[in-house]
């Protein structure tokens, strides 16, 4: 006889996707049942809202708060450590680390340019951004006073380098930082990554004990998504319920945005770099590359995708076996093309959203937060989740936001981590033919 608890359960994207569903409607059926007078909540639904729903979602969220500081600096110091031996592999190291962040900055330059053109997050009727903003008016309040203290360039740049780098840790999450907040820790990190890979012999045990951290991190992070179904139903029963049908019609633009702009570096940028630096036809590239890419979209895993990548690159790209190992591996963790890309559309969407004007400086932020943040990002389903958070909290838009794309969040991953694969592979190839052309020279 068969076990019943042995029955497959269902997947988790789809109890989120139902988790979703189901807040939305009853927050939608909630909204018709105690309707709005004079455009505030009647005191029952905002009492459901804030001591039911709200409560659930902020369970979820915190689950995930409680763990960020030390995954990201434990994930960044790692990822750096493994990307910046440049000593040891000389021009090998030297390309890769090249090559990641230019084309992490320009994923995430793509992103910012296509919500800023579409603005997805503006759809939103005047009255109803004002009842979002009452909805959550600590934060916003928040944000206001942030603005008017806003430092100059030089104290900004400045304040990236940490003083007291625990101080910036203790204050990078609730806005008592009084330097870079967590683009100081995430220097901070990046610097002890970089010290690690000089001596990496003497730094042994503490590499060992920052993948202690880092693994703790995510089983906190593993049970936090346990709870999504549930702090995703909280979270959309308290958007709809305050603003209807409305935040739905704006997340159809959202989507389409992000798949847009990934597209976009995908097939533009990947295109050119791969013909202008390794001398590859795009589409022979791409022909050559589906497997992975079908793989990719699948399991929405780049560290799943990883075996078929590098038989790939070895068997049909013809990349030297040492080059595929090292670019790829350190790749599927360190180099997150469509996750920066995510990560910069998402936040400057919830920051329209709930009305939070970010200045050219703040989106010079988001841009850094979310090249680091690249570096820094588990490659698994839903691994940049605590990340996009962090650079929410960053900029002072409310993390809370987070539930409004949660549930769409698996398509998104799915696409983001084609392009993240997809990226590993045009590193590697274009590394491959400068080391051939460096040592036929």
């Amino acid at each position: 006889m068969d076990n019943p608890s042995s029955k497959p359960r269902l997947s988790l994207h789809w109890q989120i996707l139902i988790g979703l569903l189901v807040g939305a409607t009853c927050g939608l059926i909630a909204r018709e049942v105690w309707p709005a007078t004079e455009g505030k909540l009647d005191s029952t639904l905002q009492w459901l809202t804030e001591n039911v729903a709200d409560t659930l979602g902020q369970i979820f969220l915190r689950l995930i708060l409680m763990v960020v500081v030390p995954l990201v600096f434990s994930a960044l110091t790692l990822g750096v450590a493994g990307i910046g031996d440049v000593r040891r592999l000389g021009r090998l190291g030297a390309r890769t680390l090249l090559m990641t962040l230019l084309l992490s900055s320009v994923s995430v330059g793509i992103g910012l340019v296509a919500v800023n053109v579409v603005k997805p997050g503006t759809g939103l009727p005047p009255e109803k951004r004002e009842l979002l903003k009452e909805t959550y008016a600590k934060d916003t309040d928040k944000a206001l006073s942030q603005a008017a203290k806003a430092k100059s360039p030089r104290d900004s740049l400045l304040d990236i380098i940490p003083k007291n780098p625990l101080q910036e840790m203790v204050g990078a999450l609730d806005g008592s930082s009084q330097g870079g907040g967590m683009l100081a820790v995430m220097f901070f990190a990046l610097a002890c990554g970089v010290a690690i890979s000089i001596s990496p012999e003497r730094t042994a045990p503490l590499v060992k004990v920052l993948e202690g951290i880092y693994d703790i991190a995510m089983v906190v992070i593993g049970w936090a998504m346990r709870l999504a179904p549930i702090g995703v139903a909280g979270f959309m029963f308290k958007l709809t319920a305050t603003l209807g049908l409305d935040i739905l019609q704006i997340l159809i633009w959202y989507v389409g945005t992000v798949v847009a702009a990934l597209a976009l570096h995908m097939f533009g940028v990947y295109s050119l770099v791969v013909w202008l630096f390794a001398k590859l036809s795009p589409r022979e590239f791409f022909g050559r590359i589906t497997e992975v890419l079908l793989t990719a979209f699948a399991t929405s895993s780049s560290n799943a995708t990883l075996p078929t990548s590098l038989r790939v690159a070895e068997d049909k790209l013809s990349i030297k076996r040492e080059i595929a190992n090292f670019v790829l591996t350190v790749g599927s963790t360190a180099n997150q093309n469509g996750t920066a890309l995510y990560e910069g559309i998402t936040v400057l969407f919830l920051a329209q959203v709930f009305g939070v004007e970010l200045t050219i400086a703040q989106q010079v932020t988001v841009v850094l937060m979310s090249i680091l943040a690249g570096v820094g990002t588990a490659g698994v389903p839903g691994g940049s989740l605590p990340l996009v958070v962090l650079v929410l909290k960053s900029v002072d838009v409310p993390g809370d936001g987070i539930g409004i794309i949660l549930g769409v969040d698996r398509l998104l991953d799915m696409c983001r981590t084609t392009l993240n694969v997809t990226g590993d592979l045009a590193v590697a190839v274009c590394v491959d033919r400068g080391e051939k052309t460096a040592s036929t020279n």
